[in-house]
């Protein structure tokens, strides 16, 4: 219960030099934990299996998986192929 009042007393300690805006955005952050807590995902049973399959899947090498990088280059390859990107309009 000492490391909860402590970081209490952090925050309580911190938040008076945040501006509006960061303190909306500690609020929204705040909010979605809160939620996420709330939402009992991690209780649900089918959701877990679903998870530990597809976790499975991955870890065995049964799918495929990409990284952050690869999925962005994918992605702006295929917006620079595209018909109305302006770009190749200007290039025609």
């Amino acid at each position: 219960m000492g490391t909860a009042k402590s970081i209490d007393k952090q925050i309580t300690h911190f938040l008076p030099r945040l501006s509006n805006r960061q303190k909306k955005t500690v609020l929204t952050v705040v909010k979605t934990f809160a939620e996420e807590a709330e939402s009992g995902m991690w209780k649900d049973k089918a959701f877990i299996a679903e998870m530990d399959r597809r976790f499975a899947e991955m870890e065995s090498g049964k799918v495929k998986t990409y990284s952050l990088e690869e999925v962005e280059a994918e992605a702006r390859q295929s917006y620079k192929k595209r018909p109305d990107n302006i770009q190749n309009q200007e290039a025609q």
